[in-house]
């Protein structure tokens, strides 16, 4: 066992019948700092014989060089298997018990806690080892979702919970990663502290901006001599397929339009919407006047009246951006207008000791504009 700790737990171990192989790690600090000469040296050292690495606290938060060593050993298919421990204070307090694991007695956790308890999940948890990148995507779009209706209802203490929530699947996902070698969370951050440093030059250089739409400008400029971005065929490449369809819209809208592909003037909007409702109504009475059975032979009946709403709705998307709106905030407040006006109807309907289902048209009208006027 290669160890890379203090004397007086290198002697317990030694004392309950460890073998230790020090000479295999020439120089301990580099290789828990993450340099990659003396973990490569390390990685060729090694036999296909069984080994236990021990690093000092747990090697997923103290271990810096992990995913470099993880790389270097998949490289020649040596199977690994990481045993999370315990923090280096843990450690510390108690080097009489080293391996006795303690409850946390802290009341105010920190980041790094926080990377150990998700750590700690991974190892001891049936339902966290399970986990995958792609089984814990509906859950990263909840907590999405309810991050957003926490900033929508101006509720603090839900927006600190849900933040935190969301904070716990980027943990997550940065464990899964780090257990397979690939990155680990202290990359996402440098990585992003990075990006933002970079696509700012007017903050953070000498660049100089004086309005919003020439940041745009330089954002796009510098995205765009980016790898990732750089292999990129189209613009509008990017944007993810699984964003809600107005969101989708308005950001390719957006992109199109930063070189010059938009409308000169909201009249232009209005007047292509005019003219896509014309259409809409034109298949509309296509489909009318198809006889059933010529309809029911068709592969897909239905096809030119979808596409002409969709025509409708990507104009009315391109109407919000026109008018300085965003098109998902929009209907967004249209769905939670409809839900507060209709629960109300719903609650006088009861109040009345009738359903809304034995209520007349007129009735259910006289309901709704009341309900206009109370909410």
């Amino acid at each position: 066992m290669p160890l890379l700790a203090p004397p007086e737990l290198a002697l317990f171990l030694e004392s309950e019948g460890v073998v230790l192989m020090r000479q295999l790690i020439s120089d301990p600090d580099l290789f828990v700092r993450g340099s990659e000469e003396v973990i490569a040296s390390f990685v060729r050292d090694l036999d296909q014989s069984d080994l236990a690495l021990a690093i000092l606290g747990n090697p997923l938060s103290d271990f810096a060089g992990l995913p470099i060593l993880l790389r270097g050993l998949e490289a020649r298919n040596i199977p690994t298997e990481i045993v999370p421990g315990m923090p280096r204070a843990t450690l510390a307090a108690a080097i009489a018990m080293p391996l006795v694991p303690l409850p946390p007695q802290a009341t105010q956790h920190s980041w790094h806690d926080l990377v150990e308890v998700m750590a700690r999940l991974r190892r001891s948890c049936p339902w966290d080892r399970e986990q995958t990148h792609r089984s814990l995507i509906p859950y990263l779009v909840e907590e999405t979702y309810e991050v957003v209706d926490a900033v929508e209802q101006n509720h603090d203490g839900d927006l600190c919970e849900e933040l935190g929530d969301l904070l716990l699947q980027i943990v997550f996902h940065s464990q899964l990663a780090t257990e397979r070698g690939k990155f680990s969370i202290a990359d996402v951050v440098n990585a992003l502290a990075n990006k933002m440093i970079r696509r700012h030059p007017h903050v953070f250089g000498e660049t100089q901006v004086s309005t919003v739409s020439e940041v745009w400008q330089n954002w796009d400029a510098l995205k765009s001599t980016e790898a990732s971005v750089a292999k990129r065929k189209s613009k509008l490449d990017g944007i993810p397929s699984g964003l809600g369809a107005l969101q989708r819209s308005q950001k390719m809208q957006e992109k199109a339009a930063r070189v010059g592909f938009d409308w000169p003037n909201l009249e232009g909007v209005l007047a292509k919407l005019h003219e896509e409702l014309g259409e809409l109504e034109a298949a509309r009475v296509e489909r009318a006047n198809t006889p059933r059975s010529l309809r029911h032979g068709l592969a897909d009946p239905d096809r030119h009246l979808r596409e002409e709403m969709g025509d409708v709705l990507f104009t009315a998307v391109n109407l919000a951006r026109a008018l300085g709106l965003d098109a998902e905030t929009a209907l967004r407040d249209a769905n939670t207008k409809f839900y507060t006006r209709f629960t109300f109807m719903e609650q006088e309907s009861e109040r009345n000791q009738k359903s809304l289902s034995e209520l007349s048209l007129d009735e259910l009208d006289a309901l709704w504009q009341l309900a206009k006027i109370h909410t």
